[in-house]
């Protein structure tokens, strides 16, 4: 089944998909991403180990708004520009009524440049829902990043509303 849910975060973590692969595994964020897709049904296991841990995702992709490690592990606007050609044909190959998952603000932004959509019309805001023009929805979601969960400007709790609903505006679509 083709993936309806497009998760886009930042760029590859220096230990998480640079080193094994696969966006998001043996990286701190990877612990609460990974736990709250196989939750929801999108991944076949709770943890991402490894490229070959026998994970498997179900009707949901995983991208980042960069493609190479940035200094300071933060994409800058020249990094994001000089990739968002990439984010936008994946973009172009989803499903009508797909979802998006913007992880933090950086990816919010690439996912508009990549749709040349105006950011001002367009705000990211945790917990937020856009319905976008081409007929997909943008959910936004503070990073899962180690800072944002052990600072508690993400919880477990916040990340699987805005998860629930994803899955509510799927189940309508």
């Amino acid at each position: 089944m083709q993936a309806r849910l497009l998760v886009i975060g930042l760029a590859p973590g220096m230990h998480g998909a640079n080193r094994t692969g696969r966006p998001f595994t043996g990286d701190y964020a990877g612990i609460l991403l990974y736990r709250t897709l196989h939750r929801f049904g999108f991944a076949s296991s709770p943890e991402s180990l490894a490229a070959d841990d026998g994970l498997r995702l179900h009707r949901c992709r995983i991208t980042n708004a960069v493609k190479c490690l940035p200094p300071q592990n933060k994409p800058d606007t020249s990094e994001v520009k000089r990739c968002n050609g990439y984010l936008a044909a994946e973009l172009a190959q989803l499903p009508a009524s797909s979802a998006l998952l913007a992880l933090g603000l950086i990816a919010h932004r690439a996912i508009l440049l990549a749709l040349r959509l105006r950011a001002n019309q367009f705000r990211f805001a945790h917990g937020a829902m856009h319905a976008l023009p081409n007929g997909l929805a943008l959910f936004d979601s503070y990073h899962c990043s180690r800072y944002n969960t052990q600072t508690k400007r993400l919880t477990s709790a916040m990340f699987e509303s805005v998860m629930a609903n994803i899955v509510t505006y799927l189940d309508r679509s």
